[in-house]
């Protein structure tokens, strides 16, 4: 099984490039609280952006684990450079245009179908595996969710997306079938999440 789980909470500093933003206290102690999942157990890769937050969700697992963190580039969330830091509600109203314009590059930033096609790139051969115990992937909200609508064959929609930071989803290896979908990492290990809309 794979598990694509995006980064807890953050701490928000306009002063400071987002791709490294690090994880506030309270992401420090979600991403400790995955540990308790029963499934971690099982896992035998980790595998991160080379975004600062979401390499220290993986740090985390992988000394629980006792296993390197493999850090990959192209994994990234998708590129916003070009309009930097946005207030709450103006980044709302920008990631509702990239969700509903998948084809077009809105005030600069990443296409959405671009960001896809690297993160579907980026983490092809990890569905190559069918004989491996358990991988973790650990990414960020928007590029999950490009990769979820991928594996279930659903055009790219907002409907898709994480409820909020922290969250995962799980894919069979064996089949690149999505089994579960978006539920937190510190939510109830034995609640079983429902399939996101499609």
């Amino acid at each position: 099984m794979l598990r694509y789980l995006t980064h807890p909470d953050v701490r928000i500093d306009p002063a400071v490039p987002v791709e490294r933003w690090e994880l506030d206290a309270t992401g420090v102690g979600r991403a400790h609280a995955v540990l308790s999942q029963p499934w971690m157990a099982s896992v035998d890769r980790v595998v991160t952006s080379d975004e600062t937050k979401a390499q220290q969700t993986a740090a985390i697992l992988g000394s629980y684990l006792g296993i390197e963190v493999e850090v990959r580039k192209g994994l990234g969330e998708n590129d916003r450079s070009s309009t930097g830091f946005l207030p709450p509600d103006e980044f709302d109203r920008m990631v509702e245009r990239f969700f509903a314009a998948p084809d077009e590059s809105i005030l600069g930033w990443e296409r959405a179908v671009d960001a896809q096609r690297r993160i579907v790139d980026g983490l092809a051969d990890l569905l190559e595996r069918p004989g491996a115990a358990s991988t973790v992937v650990v990414g960020h909200g928007a590029v999950g969710t490009l990769w979820y609508c991928f594996l279930t064959r659903q055009p790219i929609a907002r409907v898709h997306d994480q409820p909020g930071q922290g969250h995962y989803f799980t894919v069979d290896v064996s089949t690149a079938e999505v089994t579960d979908g978006w539920r937190p990492i510190d939510g109830d290990p034995g609640q079983q999440p429902a399939l996101p809309p499609c």
